[in-house]
């Protein structure tokens, strides 16, 4: 397929700059690939009892994909155990459709039954009971078979799509009752959590029949299994009949057996079926009814409400569920079945061979990529899952150790061809490093590490599957195992690296030459160290990282808890000193253990920034050497002047330490002599605020490689004349690699790539060696420069995070382009700069010195929230291993009283007695790591706890936390019990009832035992990416910010289709591509279309990120919006109120997302007439900009003018004149008299004063001439439903702006030259946040 590698070609295009110029021919092959992807044919099926029907199907897919679709099928679910037959061949089911001869446009394909076998039996059974349960959530409340909750429905009363045409009849505006819960009002301090998980009326399922059970009189004996008997059922129906059921080869039967005689015999009649559905039916007038009826609705609902998510969700409150009898659960149970594992030969999986021959499969064009990684996605989410289920049957003692011998901390397990290890140090591994901290800090690191050489997927090299789970206060690794590590010593094995932490190393050619394909993006130098024979060998990793060769013939590497670079931030070494950068923040700082690493993000961003300032100094240079050529006429020498001055400027800078041009930001408010001017006015008149603090805020120009680079280069070229040119010069000499160039050219990269210390000498070259600073490696002499130099970088990346990217985050926060909500979209926040969240202490102290501290109190609260659940998490992990199984309940509700409730003395409960007696005989040996019997967990007291969680806070995060009880730390930091609840359950997997908890009370403990439900574990893998479809979305973003939307949407809809095609339905970057397409539908004036996808975004969201997640929150907003659009007001509001009732519960009222959410709740409202409701929410959207974006921010102006045009609408002109007023000052202080809002803004106020004069006119005619005054009828206006919706619009960031044809050829010139500018500090922009603004004339959001 000639079109295949076309479209190869034009995905790898985007990773080329995309610059939107692809040339036709490519864009011609994706356009046919599409439609070669896309020619299905129907064919028609005859399935017995049932009239023929007509299916849609695409030649790639397997016979075995129709099998899934008739097992669904209203009508045809009851059947498993058939074949599909064309014209009297029997399919295979593992063909593809496009392979069978014969198979065309309207073949007609034959169900037939066969015959059944055991496994086909008990498939059978199976799939009933996933039939009878598909509406029951008990599933998603236990986290397990990867169902997860979802709540849309219960808000758009079904279906979004159909229920928009029903609703349409009667003018929506009658019926709407619009009064929120008193507790979603602005202003209620009461957060109720039983709101969080509404009643689904669907959820009461019908009942079927009462019983479904496994017999006890299986198997059956010899004589029977020759009769054809395969197992025995009992069943008790809703009539309360019980019978006996026989499975046999030809299908179901009654037999005559009852529970304690044995009698085989059919009875009469026998009722035989070839389906329990058929049979139940026949026997069951009740089953009959109900079962037509749960299946309609179970086919009525969403797919996206039932579909298996990848990973496993678990939800940290749930209802009491009543615990049905349920035989295919107990079974599961019991067995160490995985998922479907008899659908696979040899019943357990080989998970190494698995993983590994994924990983080898071709990868030459775009078919074969999706394969592959289709391949690898799903194995991995499998691996997931088994490892998930595996470490929690360690932790609950369910396994037997391979070295049953030694003590429970020491020990390993095996189980389901999984190694599993527990995060303590054993034989004293770490012990140079920090014992237990160090083992317990060492899986994450390890999987970071698989996670980085995964990315990079050197062919060849293999690493193996990792999964890091917390349980029960436990950290269990499971890996995947090397084929014959088992049957030999670990010394024998490793022949590259070291397993004595560098006493001695080996090293092997084969290794070094793979691993040195990896050096260049992981930024790993080569480098040579000492052996304890002081020979020099050869590494390109750490030394702790081994390669062994598994019997396989695979080159492995594992233990790559190194892979990244000291943080020398947390690592005080002798004799060495840290830059001032650091110093002045107090670094370094002792730190529980020394493997602290910097993040891949941080590396990244530091070499990029690096790389600029190695482009700025070639580029002076050139130019100041071009300057001496020119210097003959009298006007040139003051151009020389600056440029020596600035080269030396820099050079003096750079040399220093690395406070580059631009880091002259001073913590303390002292500018430190200002030499670097040409930096320092980046950010002026960008829309900051406050753009003359001189503080530490106003990290002004920090040229942080991923954010602020565009702007530097950009400022830079128009300050300096001829700048541009030079760097064209300097970017030439830097692609030549040095070689052919006039050796003055070679001086001046030469001496750039010493400035900012890169390893080759003729191009820039950034790569760190990851083993300075390791305690016991040593270098060999001929390389000491070579280490002094990597010191000095290492110490440059740590004041970088310090100086440039913590300052950078603060920024960003200030001018709302990072909004963490919570916990999780902090560390999100704090990751994605690289920022590691050791140092949140030092990022909150950051805050509380800004200037602007009052703009910044959301990601304050939000921070100090976070320090203190860690904290909490520490010790409560220590202290859940004290507890033993039977008191795990009392003592998390013990813990939780503690830690949240007002509750003063707060007593645990014991076990009762009844359960202590039998302790005498339990003298087992194997049991539970760290069972002991004891109670101390009983003794811990509020007052204890807390102080425990200061000093927590002092010590690891060098934070000072002034506080003694919650009730201080919730009255100083403005903090709700609720929240932190939540934040401490996500974090440590405690799932708890749902229903109101009085935390204030002084009375009672907030909490019993009966109100803990479960815990689950937490667990951290790696997630494979889509690369092909990750370029589409790319370059598709790339297109709609450039403004041409239906490419982009083509793009993003391609994307959309090799997301699904790699991840299947459900995965957290699909949710990003529909909320996009919806986002695009919707300016494309697509409303519907618009709708259905925000539908599927949302439902995504809930079931794989969670119900009350940030990016939820989010998704509730844009469908409300879209609702609108469509007319469906009473839905949109219900939305709206749910987004604003989870903010409440994530983070409270008060932070800057809760505006948006009030302004559009209050236009909805002004839109359908409740104008005092539509008041208190503007009103309160009013005070919220005011405090974060400053009172003389357009975002107020706009807050105003809603306010002003309701007061409009109550005919109350004085109130709306005042706001209007207002707003109109800020538009003119901001935009001047000229510009169009100030002049819409003027228009305004004269009509509201004439209304106010007429008002005026007809009360005083009132006054005079009594009730027989003739008086003018007043227009009294209900708004309209355009003039809402294009508030709406203009609140959420979306501006239409009516252009003429020959503006849209301006724009996109326009459009194009910023791309070029944009071009040279653009790397990749995160997934994430693009908000999409196609030319914002103002800066509205």
């Amino acid at each position: 397929m000639v079109n295949e590698d076309g479209a190869h070609e034009h995905t790898e295009e985007p990773e080329s700059k995309h610059n939107g110029t692809a040339d036709g021919g490519d864009e011609s092959n994706e356009q046919e690939v599409i439609v070669i992807q896309d020619t299905g044919f129907t064919v028609k099926i005859q399935a017995p009892g049932t009239e023929p029907f007509d299916l849609q199907v695409s030649p790639q897919e397997m016979v075995q994909e129709i099998h899934q679709v008739l097992m669904d099928r209203e009508d045809t679910c009851h059947r498993t155990c058939f074949s599909l037959q064309l014209d009297g061949n029997v399919l295979d089911n593992f063909a593809e459709l496009k392979s069978i001869e014969g198979l065309q446009e309207g073949s007609l394909l034959k169900v037939v039954e066969e015959p059944y076998t055991v496994r086909e039996a008990r498939i059978h059974v199976r799939h009933i009971r996933d039939l009878l349960k598909s509406l029951d959530p008990s599933d998603a409340y236990n986290g397990v078979d990867c169902n997860s909750l979802s709540f849309l429905s219960v808000f758009t009363d079904g279906d979004l799509g159909d229920s928009g045409k029903r609703k349409k009849k009667g003018n929506e505006l009658e019926q709407i009752d619009c009064t929120p819960p008193e507790h979603i009002l602005p202003g209620s301090k009461d957060r109720p959590v039983v709101p969080l998980q509404p009643q689904n009326k669907d959820w009461k399922p019908m009942q079927c029949l009462k019983v479904l059970t496994m017999s006890g009189w299986n198997p059956p004996p010899g004589n029977r299994k020759m009769h054809g008997d395969l197992m025995y059922l009992n069943m008790v129906t809703v009539e309360e009949r019980h019978v006996s059921v026989t499975a046999s080869t030809r299908g179901f039967y009654l037999n005559q057996s009852t529970t304690y005689t044995f009698n085989p015999k059919p009875t009469n009649p026998s009722f035989l079926s070839h389906s329990l559905v058929e049979l139940l039916s026949q026997i069951s007038p009740a089953f009959k009814k109900n079962f037509t009826a749960l299946q309609k609705k179970r086919v009525q609902r969403h797919p996206f409400e039932r579909i298996a998510t990848p990973f496993q969700l678990y939800s940290w409150t749930a209802p009491q569920v009543d615990h049905a009898m349920d035989c295919v659960r107990a079974e599961d149970a019991y067995t160490s079945r995985l998922g479907y594992e008899e659908h696979i030969p040899g019943q357990t999986r080989d998970w190494n061979e698995e993983l590994q021959t994924t990983r080898e499969l071709p990868q030459k064009n775009l078919p074969e990529r999706l394969l592959r990684e289709r391949a690898i996605f799903k194995v991995h989410s499998d691996f997931a899952a088994a490892a998930t289920r595996g470490a929690m049957a360690v932790i609950d003692g369910n396994v037997m150790a391979i070295n049953p011998g030694e003590e429970t901390r020491m020990q390993m397990f095996i189980w389901n061809n999984i190694f599993f290890s527990l995060g303590f140090d054993v034989r004293d591994h770490y012990h140079e490093l920090g014992g237990d901290a160090a083992a317990h800090a060492a899986p994450t690191n390890d999987l970071n590490g698989v996670r980085a050489y995964g990315a990079v997927d050197v062919e060849g090299l293999y690493t193996l599957g990792t999964v890091v789970v917390d349980y029960r206060g436990y950290r269990v690794t499971a890996q995947s195992i090397i084929p014959g590590i088992l049957e030999r010593e670990q010394e024998q094995s490793v022949i590259y690296g070291s397993i004595d932490f560098g006493k001695t190393v080996v090293s092997h050619s084969k290794y070094l030459e793979l691993l040195d394909k990896t050096s260049r993006p992981l930024k790993v130098q080569r480098h040579k160290v000492l052996n304890e024979k002081e020979e020099a060998v050869e590494l390109c990793s750490s030394v702790e990282c081994k390669g062994i060769i598994g019997n396989d013939g695979r080159h492995y590497i594992l233990d790559l808890l190194r892979t990244f670079p000291p943080d020398l931030n947390f690592l005080p070494v002798c004799g060495e000193e840290l830059s001032a950068d650091s110093q002045c923040q107090g670094f370094p700082r002792q730190h529980r253990h020394r493997l602290a690493c910097l993040r891949q993000e941080l590396i990244e961003a530091f070499v990029e920034h690096r790389y600029l300032l190695f482009m700025k100094m070639a580029a002076l240079q050139l130019m100041h050497q071009k300057a001496n050529k020119d210097l003959n006429k009298a006007d040139t020498p003051a151009i020389t002047d600056t440029s020596e001055e600035k080269s030396n400027a820099d050079t003096k800078q750079i040399t220093a330490t690395d406070s580059s041009t631009a880091t002259r930001v001073s913590t303390h408010g002292t500018d430190q002599e200002d030499n670097s001017t040409d930096s320092q006015t980046v950010i002026e008149g960008e829309g900051n605020s406050k753009p003359t603090t001189n503080g530490p805020v106003d990290p002004a120009g920090t040229p942080n490689g991923q954010f602020k680079s565009k702007l530097e280069v950009k400022e830079l070229e128009e300050s300096i004349p001829g700048l541009a040119q030079a760097k064209e010069l300097a970017e030439t000499l830097v692609a030549e690699d040095g070689s052919g160039v006039d050796p003055k050219s070679r001086e001046v990269v030469l001496n750039a790539c010493k400035a900012v210390g890169s390893i080759s000498n003729t191009s820039f070259d950034i790569r760190f060696n990851p083993d300075i600073f390791s305690p016991g490696v040593r270098f060999p002499d001929d390389s000491l420069e070579d280490v002094q130099k990597q010191k000095q970088l290492l110490k440059d990346s740590a004041a970088f995070l310090v100086s440039c990217q913590i300052p950078a985050l603060i920024k960003d926060s200030l001018d709302h382009s990072t909004l963490p909500l919570d916990g999780v979209t902090l560390t999100e926040a704090l990751h994605q700069r690289g920022i590691n969240v050791r140092y949140l202490g030092t990022v909150l102290e950051f805050v509380d010195k800004t200037p602007a501290k009052a703009q910044l109190e959301h990601f304050y609260r939000i921070g100090i929230m976070e320090l203190i659940t860690r904290c909490a998490k520490h010790i409560f992990r220590t202290y859940l291993q004290g507890v033993e199984l039977s008191a795990l309940s009392a003592a998390v509700s013990h813990f939780l009283n503690c830690f949240l409730s007002s509750f003063p003395d707060a007593v645990a409960h014991l076990p009762p007695d009844e359960l202590v007696s039998r302790r005498k005989s339990r003298k087992r040996r194997n049991r539970v790591p760290g069972a002991g019997d004891n109670t101390a967990w009983a003794s811990l007291t509020p007052s204890e706890l807390w102080k425990n969680i200061t000093s927590e806070a002092l010590s690891y995060y060098h934070f000072t936390l002034q506080c003694e009880s919650v009730d201080q730390v919730v009255e100083k930091y403005g903090l709700q019990k609720i929240t932190l609840l939540r934040e401490i359950s996500v974090k440590t997997g405690i799932q708890i009832l749902l229903k109101e908890y009085n935390f204030d009370s002084r009375h009672k403990p907030a909490f019993t035992e009966e109100d803990i439900l479960n815990i689950f574990p937490v667990v951290k893998h790696v997630n494979p990416k889509a690369s092909d479809a990750f370029h589409f979305f790319q370059s598709g973003q790339a297109k709609v910010q450039q403004g041409f939307l239906k490419e982009g949407c083509e793009l993003i809809n391609e994307a959309l289709n090799l997301f699904n095609n790699v991840y299947g339905a459900m995965h957290v970057e699909i949710c990003a591509c529909l909320r996009l397409l919806a986002r695009l539908n919707y300016i494309m004036g697509d409303h519907p279309e618009a709708l259905s996808n925000q539908q599927k975004a949302v439902l995504m969201s809930e079931r794989v990120l969670g119900i009350e997640h940030p990016n939820t929150i989010q998704e509730y907003m844009h469908l409300a919006l879209y609702c609108f659009a469509n007319g469906q007001l009473s839905t949109a509001l219900k939305l709206l109120y749910r987004a604003r009732y989870l903010m409440l519960l994530v983070c409270g009222e008060d932070h800057p997302e809760m505006a948006l959410i009030d302004n559009n709740i209050g236009l909805v409202l002004h839109g359908v007439m409740e104008y005092d409701l539509s008041l208190r929410f503007l009103e309160n959207a009013l005070t919220s900009n005011t405090k974060y974006h400053g009172p003389r921010s357009l975002k107020v102006a706009l807050s105003h003018h809603l306010v002003a045009r309701v007061y409009e609408s109550k005919a109350e002109f004085r109130s709306a004149l005042q706001h209007e007023k207002e707003g109109y000052t800020i538009y003119k202080n901001q935009m001047g008299e000229a510009h169009e809002k100030t002049k819409e803004s003027s228009e305004y106020l004269k009509y509201l004063t004439q209304q106010a004069v007429a008002l005026q006119r007809t009360m005083n005619e009132i006054y005079k001439n009594g009730s027989n005054a003739s008086i003018m009828p007043l227009k009294f206006t209900a708004p309209s439903m355009a003039s809402i919706l294009e508030q709406l619009n203009i609140i959420n960031g979306i501006i239409f702006i009516p252009l003429s044809q020959k503006d849209l050829e301006n724009l996109k010139a326009e459009v194009q030259r910023r791309q070029q500018l944009h071009e040279l500090g653009k790397s990749e922009e995160p997934i994430e946040d693009s908000p999409l603004e196609l030319e914002d004339k103002i800066p509205v959001d």
